[in-house]
């Protein structure tokens, strides 16, 4: 085993513990951006100027009228960079643009003495505009051949000889919604500037370093006078990668201009019309099975929503052509993706970043052809498993690792969740109930842990024991209620051999630690925990050579276990107090700056070849619903959950991101209907569901009456920071069960055997309609037919 993955005598990882903040968050005690305005002298509030038109260029922007409102201070609008007018790293969002993209686009921001003056003072700026035509829906934009940004192409095998093997082939198209972040905390930033010129910002934000590279660039300054600060987040889930710089970077601007602190705070409406969300995608498809129901060949075409500009959609769209094979070997795949440019908000990173939205086409595949080929799906998935000792690789060309534990999930759930036995009462209570059907779909996961670009992945932190034995931890990952922190402290009083009240986590800033990736790919705990694993393993080396010295013997032979150093079989020890004063007094460097770059990566863009992924997490979910016929309602009636996550180093946060990860999953997928004005009159492209009184989420009335999460149990993976695997994103797919079973039951309202479209997301009326087509089936359909899906 190596020495990353390797645990030591006593380890704290692997114990089940609370949040670090949870105590903080339950009694409302923590901190967040926002609240840091009333700690903080003379702050004004700025406001957006919003323009509500699709698109559309300015003719004339007056902002005379808002200096003459009372309390307000100033107007921010383009004639006020000193640096880059860009809050974007590909440099196409202007911070004050000219010209209007989306419905909301805010052209000036306005700071006043209080909220309501900076207010005030927004609406009074005058904008003329000359409005240009719009594209709002996906299918427009494809009509329109409105696309931007790269088109990779991925291609194993030869795809026209696997369609010529192929005893059945089968081709239609499917279109999915986006989805909204709507994490409490919507997008805040406060900005400060001292006495030097320096700027200090506190933001929500998932990658402090980029916010403050954007920031910088607009202020034409370097670097090293920004530093930005993430004390926490309300929630990010993607949504605060890149979409926060911007924020950022008008308060820093209003802070450099007028020698006050700035703060910036979006109302729930504004952030939901002016942030981006979850990529919704069309896929048109072609796929081609043998005899036994397994497949020789895909061809399909992936487009992604992205918006007005690029800002991630590239590496979500190249994501998501990397997890369209799931579980499944495809022997022969051609798969192109491109970006639909609309005039909508500019979509960006969401939990699983492509993934879902990939793996979701293959899924949706298998539940509508599984009929059509006379298996049950719960069969066909399993015939088209990745296998071990088969030498299969993904599409791209990586070897699978570990193909045993996509078996090995799928068998444990089907056993946890007496899966065989709950399908035949399941078939009964559906033979004595014609207006009430249940359904059962069990579906399995395979996702690739890593940044799919290789520079992303490294990381950074600064471990400080001061002279009284306690401990200081600063590393590069933020905290958004993820439980990152614990598991960073934990893993640091592992390595250190120190009960955990010893370690304190300091927020996360740019000044400690330089240059970091996004807290994002599910990466948080292998590279941050990897770094302060090595940080801690330089000071542990240190003192257990100090330890050495004093109780006379040699350093390999010195353990540090529960804050006492020991010599391996005798008596002698040292308190961990009295031994960090000893090397203090010896003068040993009691600080170190911990690194770690995950190695065997590569990957090719161009060709889009290579191995960008460390490993691959698995889980599999069983799920059974109740739908009624009249209404299209469901319920979920249990869910079963076998997840990998390696070795835990924190179960019981783990357990917690499987079961929300779920949940916001089977939100994305049943739930969460985004719409906008699509018609020609004055509110073109207006986001129709601004608040949570029209964008239905997930809560406690939709949680699973029974949920079950089993951790797979025996699964180190070798070569990651103490054996576990990454958590955040991969539960999220473990969704596609709910909606996998809401097509069964719809299907069981008609004749055996007939393939049922299903709409995403499957709200009640999709159902509904579902329903109504099951119904109307042809029992015996031609298995070569088209096959047509349509959101």
């Amino acid at each position: 085993m190596s020495r990353l993955s390797e645990r030591p005598e006593n380890p704290v990882v692997g114990v089940s513990m609370p949040h670090e903040s949870a105590h903080l968050h339950v009694t409302g005690a923590a901190l967040y951006t926002d609240d840091l305005v009333h700690r903080t002298k003379d702050v004004l509030h700025a406001h957006p100027v919003q323009v509500m038109k699709a698109h559309g260029r300015i003719t004339a922007l007056r902002t005379a009228p808002a200096l003459a409102v009372p309390g307000v201070v100033r107007v921010l609008t383009g004639a006020d960079v000193p640096g880059v007018n860009d809050a974007g790293m590909k440099h196409d969002e202007p911070l004050f643009p000219d010209e209007v993209m989306f419905h909301g686009h805010a052209v000036a921001w306005v700071l006043g003495e209080t909220l309501e003056a900076a207010r005030l003072g927004a609406a009074a700026v005058e904008v003329e505009l000359d409005e240009l035509p719009s594209v709002i829906a996906l299918r427009d934009a494809i009509a329109a051949d409105s696309f931007h940004g790269a088109r990779p192409v991925l291609l194993t095998g030869d795809v026209d000889a696997g369609f010529a093997d192929s005893a059945h082939v089968f081709s239609g198209e499917f279109e999915f919604s986006d989805q909204e972040h709507f994490y409490l905390e919507t997008h805040a930033a406060l900005a400060l500037v001292d006495e030097n010129g320096q700027v200090f910002v506190q933001s929500s934000t998932q990658h402090p370093s980029e916010t403050q590279e954007i920031v910088a660039h607009v202020l034409g300054v370097p670097s090293h006078g920004v530093t930005v600060q993430c004390l926490r987040m309300g929630g990010g889930f993607g949504g605060k990668e890149m979409q926060p710089h911007g924020f950022a970077a008008v308060a820093a601007l209003g802070a450099r201009l007028t020698g006050r602190p700035v703060r910036v705070r979006l109302t729930r409406p504004q952030d939901l019309t002016m942030s981006g969300k979850r990529h919704g995608f069309h896929a048109a498809w072609r796929i081609g099975f043998d005899a036994d129901g397994r497949v020789q060949a895909l061809d399909a075409t992936l487009t992604a929503d992205g918006g007005w500009s690029l800002d991630l959609s590239e590496p979500v769209v190249a994501r998501a052509l990397c997890h369209i094979d799931n579980t499944y070997w495809i022997p022969n795949a051609r798969v192109t993706g491109r970006i639909a440019k609309t005039h909508k908000v500019s979509n960006t990173a969401f939990r699983g970043f492509g993934g879902p939205q990939g793996m979701l086409v293959i899924e949706d595949i298998m539940g509508r052809c599984a009929p059509l080929l006379g298996l049950d799906p719960m069969e066909l998935r399993e015939r088209n498993f990745y296998r071990p000792g088969q030498g299969q690789t993904t599409p791209y060309g990586q070897p699978v690792s570990q193909p045993e534990r996509i078996t090995t999930v799928w068998r444990q759930v089907r056993s946890d969740g007496d899966v065989d036995h709950r399908r035949r009462e399941i078939a009964a209570f559906n033979a004595a109930h014609p207006h009430t059907k249940r359904g059962l779909a069990v579906t399995g996961i395979k996702f690739g842990i890593s940044f799919n670009l290789t520079a992303f992945n490294q990381a950074g932190a600064l471990v400080l024991i001061y002279k009284d034995g306690s401990v200081l931890i600063n590393h590069g990952g933020t905290e958004m209620g993820q439980g990152l922190h614990t598991k960073m402290l934990q893993v640091a009083a592992t390595t250190l051999g120190i009960p955990p009240h010893r370690v304190r986590l300091a927020p996360t800033r740019t000044d400690k630690v330089p240059n970091t990736s996004a807290t994002a790919a599910s990466s948080g705990a292998d590279l941050n925990g990897a770094a302060v694993k090595n940080a801690c393993e330089q000071l542990r080396d240190r003192l257990t050579q100090v330890a050495a010295t004093h109780l006379g013997a040699n350093a390999s032979d010195v353990r540090i276990v529960e804050g006492v150093a020991r010599v391996l079989g005798k008596h002698e020890e040292l308190a961990w107090d009295e031994l960090v004063r000893t090397a203090y007094l010896q003068r040993v460097q009691l600080s170190a700056a911990g690194f770690y770059r995950t190695e065997g990566l590569h990957w090719d863009a161009r060709t889009f070849r290579g191995s960008p992924f460390k490993y691959f997490s698995y889980g599999a979910a069983a799920a059974e619903v109740e739908v009624d016929g009249f209404t299209g309602a469901y319920r979920i009636r249990r869910v079963d959950i076998v997840h990998d996550v390696g070795d835990s180093l924190s179960p019981m946060i783990d357990v917690g991101q499987v079961e929300g990860g779920f949940v916001q999953g089977a939100g994305w997928l049943t739930l969460e209907d985004l719409r906008w004005d699509t018609g020609d009159g004055p509110d073109r492209g207006r986001l129709l569901t601004q608040a949570a009184s029209t964008y239905k989420l997930p809560s406690f009335s939709e949680m699973p009456e029974e949920f079950h999460v089993r951790l797979l149990e025996n699964a180190t993976e070798e070569g990651a920071v103490y054996g576990s695997k990454a958590v955040g994103e991969p539960p999220l797919m473990l969704a596609f069960s709910v909606r996998e079973a809401l097509r069964q039951a719809a299907a069981a309202f008609g004749p055996a055997g007939a393939s049922v479209e299903l709409a995403s997301p499957a709200t009640p009326e999709a159902v509904y309609w579902a329903i109504q087509a099951a119904r109307a089936a042809d029992p015996s359909p031609d298995a070569e037919a088209e096959v047509s899906h349509r959101a």
